[in-house]
């Protein structure tokens, strides 16, 4: 539990706790044995107690209360010391997965609220398939003891199953050769009924990492009186514009604080509820920007006081709205030198097909990506709408053209001649641009090939309204210029020769 302040977690703070599991004796017998020796007592007495908030034979939610229910039912003073302790056992159940705690904050009453999840323990099949849980009960109770307690939850199989020579065969029979459906129905009230008592969190709707944002992580914290709370209700069924917003989110790295921000925003939804991608789309790249700029003042400021400092992060990249899409291997393009020692060709490849080009060019820099660069593609993205798997191939064919060591610059008309281009030829899908950037490595190739490559050619290039003038050829010369043969020698001085005579000629008849 992440907390800065102790006045942030104090009795009077309200809590709730929500789990969606039940406990078997199996499960009591690995709390008391195996997680017990891990966490110590006190933090499996913590979990027990907020287990029972809600009955055992049903889940969900418990009611809204005060943390000095916890303070006092665990015998906890509530002064700094018992936070801290209650911290620390919170903290320790956090650490091997049997809680996650949520601070939510309610604008109303200008304070937070706790939400204590609750996640059931492992199997012993999963606990012990998992390294650091093990060697973290190793190091509290032996390696001999660690073994011992892994055999109490093994019933060894009969020895007539444990022959190898017997063969076994599947004989169960599947569900629809018993039963028959009714699938030319759709029940739309059903669903949606069943959808209207779900109280039970949807999987990935947490904001760790790249997981999606849930429609209950955007209406807790959207305000009560914004003109876009209606809209923002209509969400909770609408799946489509739920993978938008995520989308838009995963790709400037926004969290459900800023999404709720930007949905608060005039002109993010249309009069019937839609939200307007654009707009939406327009209005992230802004606090996109905005964000970085702040983060490279922080990094300058922090560079003057700190000289050596490592910063390594990264993160997992998970699909979430739009989901991967595979690259055959005859679309394959090939890996650049600065990406040679980080990924294979495979990995490279899947990449670039799927990461949005924000997160795609901060990995071809070791710091920020410069704001021109950004403003460039930001203008392709927004403007141009050339679709996101193109702008990616457009990058790699940009920085591998640029890393071969040849003369050309990545300036802004360079790019958006080359986009309008893409544009032009309905470059709309990742192998389309695949085959546009090969075609034109081709033409290069051909063209550094062709003699008229090496020699002069005119050019008119225009400076105002006056065409400038052309480059004249030049005649060079080869070394074989001044060799004459001996003939040629001859008939030259023979001529020299009638040449000094006629001038000495000339000279004598003058007066």
């Amino acid at each position: 539990m992440r907390m800065s302040h102790l006045h942030h977690f104090t009795e009077h703070h309200r809590y709730c706790v929500s789990r969606e599991f039940g406990l078997s004796v199996l499960d009591g017998r690995m709390l008391g044995s195996v997680y017990q020796p891990m966490v110590g007592a006190f933090a499996i007495s913590l979990y027990r107690l907020l287990f029972e908030h809600i009955p055992a034979e049903a889940i969900g939610y418990s009611g809204v209360e005060q943390q000095r229910r916890l303070f006092m039912t665990l015998g906890v003073e509530p002064n700094e010391k018992g936070r801290k302790y209650l911290i620390d056992q919170a903290s320790r159940l956090e650490a091997v997965g049997l809680l996650q705690t949520c601070r939510i904050y309610m604008p109303e009453t200008d304070d937070y609220m706790y939400e204590y999840e609750l996640l059931a323990p492992l199997s012993p099949t999963e606990f012990f398939a998992t390294q650091h849980l093990t060697l973290l009960l190793r190091d509290k109770i032996g390696k001999f003891a660690v073994l011992a307690l892994r055999e109490q939850f093994w019933t060894r199989e009969p020895e007539e199953l444990s022959r190898r020579s017997l063969g076994k065969e599947n004989i169960s029979l599947p569900f629809y050769d018993i039963f028959e459906l009714n699938t030319h129905v759709i029940d739309y009230e059903l669903e949606q009924a069943l959808a209207e008592v779900a109280i039970v969190r949807q999987p990935g709707a947490r904001e760790d990492g790249d997981q999606a944002i849930g429609y209950s992580d955007i209406i807790l914290r959207f305000p009560r009186e914004s003109v876009n709370r209606s809209h923002v209700e209509k969400l909770r069924f609408d799946h489509n514009q739920m993978g938008v917003i995520n989308y838009v989110a995963r790709k400037y790295d926004l969290g459900p604080q800023d999404i709720c921000r930007l949905l608060d925003e005039d002109g993010v939804f249309a009069p019937d509820g839609e939200v307007i991608l654009d707009t939406l789309q327009h209005i992230a790249s802004q606090h996109f920007r905005q964000d970085l700029k702040r983060q490279e003042k922080r990094e300058v400021a922090a560079a003057k006081v700190v000289s050596l400092r490592s910063a390594v992060s990264e993160e997992n990249s998970d699909a979430i709205a739009p989901l991967e899409q595979a690259v055959e291997m005859e679309y394959y393009v090939e890996v650049p030198p600065q990406f040679l020692s980080k990924c294979d060709i495979h990995q490279y490849n899947m990449m670039l097909r799927n990461e949005p080009y924000t997160r795609l060019l901060q990995t071809f820099f070791p710091g920020t990506v410069p704001g021109q660069l950004l403003d460039i593609f930001e203008k392709i993205d927004l403007n141009y709408k050339l679709n996101g798997e193109v702008i990616n191939v457009l990058i790699h064919y940009l920085m591998t053209m640029v890393a071969s060591g040849g003369d050309q610059r990545m300036n802004r008309n360079f790019v958006e001649a080359i986009a309008s281009n893409m544009l032009v030829k309905q470059v709309n899908t990742y192998e389309k641009a695949v085959r546009y950037i090969r075609d034109q490595s081709k033409v290069k190739g051909k063209n550094a090939s062709s003699p008229a490559a090496g020699g002069r050619t005119r050019t008119y290039t225009r400076n105002g309204n006056r065409p400038a003038k052309p480059d004249i050829p030049i005649a060079l010369d080869d070394g074989s210029a001044g060799t004459v043969s001996e003939e040629e020698f001859a008939a030259m001085m023979k001529k020299a020769a009638e040449i000094k005579a006629g001038k000495k000629k000339g000279v004598s008849k003058a007066p």
